[in-house]
């Protein structure tokens, strides 16, 4: 439970500020914050996979974590030293290049745990992940209510918590999975299973290589949020003199945690929803809640219409944590245990790799051609296209 309070309050210290501060503080245009959060993307185009594939073959998860949290922080921390482009780009891209992977890594690490004790991941796994939804807020808040979304200073919280995570991933033991793993791996003979590649298998699966390519074009919805929901209400209406005091402006990051206090809420009811009702369905609310949440914020205002924006926040509850866990579980269901990380890393570099950078380039893009509250608009029907076909060609399955 600490370990993803902490995952996930190292995110959660700049994730949703960091583009107030870009565009506010610095003046960076639409393209260059998509092109600093789409460093997320760039790298986990490789990271999370390569990560999963050395932590299932040659190191501890627990100790790779370790290692790469510590270089993150190190990063952060080069970062909040600087304002050049160039530079900041750079240093948050290998800032990130360590951190991204430490995301799946997270889950094989829960879910060893849980099998160890025996325990049904479906019914124990959300309520561990809500801790991460936990820690995210509360960093969240912190860095709002302190006033530093528009300083640097995010970055070095983010940075202290790094460390604190690297130190205490060091206070783990090697899991009884992890040495299982390791035998595994010193028994294979083909040149794909001492590589690691073997994970790449489960391609031959067509429910599951469907599924990933679903998972790539959500990864865009994730990041559009993410990246462009700061900078449009602290900057795009902070500009407007009839909407620059009022409080979705000067703390639009507390209005924003109301999505992880609904995500955390929505923890609870999701194993009921998969149980009953199969990934399908679960991932279909997640299309459609995404469809919404845009629509909401292209409609609303922090003045009269700033319900719109309340109810939009609450919709994310049920458009991410329906996506991200509900995608893990399924996937750690469809494969061996050996692949775990592998399989992970994979789902994360579809996910926060090629869906995410294509997020990030393709908001940037929209919003410097058409500005807001356009993009919402656009990327409002661009989810409810892939909820319709999702429906269409992907299968249920039972869980």
């Amino acid at each position: 439970m600490l370990l993803n309070f902490l995952q996930f309050a190292v995110w959660g210290s700049w994730l949703v500020s960091f583009s107030a501060y870009l565009g506010g503080t610095l003046g960076y245009s639409g393209w260059q914050i998509g092109s600093i959060y789409g460093t997320m993307g760039l790298v986990s185009l490789l990271t999370p996979a390569l990560f999963g594939i050395v932590a299932d073959k040659w190191i501890p998860d627990e100790r790779l974590m370790s290692f790469s949290h510590f270089l993150s922080g190190l990063f952060l921390l080069l970062a909040s030293q600087t304002t050049s482009f160039g530079a900041l780009y750079f240093f948050i891209l290998m800032a990130v290049f360590f951190y991204m992977p430490t995301l799946g890594l997270t889950n094989a690490v829960s879910y060893n745990l849980l099998e160890e004790e025996r325990l049904d991941s479906y019914k124990h796994f959300p309520s561990i992940r809500l801790f991460g939804t936990v820690g995210f807020v509360v960093a969240a808040l912190f860095v709002d209510l302190m006033g530093f979304k528009a300083s640097i200073l995010q970055l070095k919280i983010s940075a202290a918590l790094s460390f604190v995570l690297a130190l205490y991933l060091l206070s783990f033991k090697s899991s009884k999975l992890i040495e299982k793993k390791k035998g595994t791996s010193q028994e294979a003979k083909t040149l794909s299973e001492r590589l690691g590649l073997k994970a790449f298998s489960i391609f031959k699966d067509r429910q599951i290589a469907l599924f990933f390519l679903f998972s790539v074009f959500m990864g865009v919805c994730m990041q559009i949020s993410d990246t462009f929901t700061n900078d449009y209400l602290s900057n795009h209406f902070g500009a407007m003199p009839e909407y620059a005091s009022t409080f979705g402006v000067t703390h639009s990051g507390t209005l924003i945690s109301l999505s992880q206090v609904a995500e955390t809420l929505s923890y609870l009811i999701l194993p009921f929803f998969m149980i009953r009702f199969g990934i399908k369905a679960v991932l279909s609310i997640s299309l459609l809640a995404w469809s919404v949440r845009f629509g909401l914020l292209g409609l609303g205002n922090p003045g009269g219409g700033v319900w719109m924006f309340v109810l939009a926040m609450l919709v994310y509850g049920f458009a991410f944590s329906f996506y991200s866990v509900s995608s893990s579980l399924y996937i750690d269901h469809k494969v061996d245990s050996v692949l775990r990380s592998s399989a992970q890393g994979l789902l994360m570099m579809l996910t926060s790799g090629i869906g995410n950078f294509g997020g990030s380039m393709l908001g940037g893009f929209v919003i410097d051609t058409f500005g807001y509250p356009v993009v919402w608009w656009y990327f409002s029907g661009y989810a409810f296209v892939l909820l319709v076909l999702f429906l269409v060609f992907f299968k249920n399955e039972p869980l």
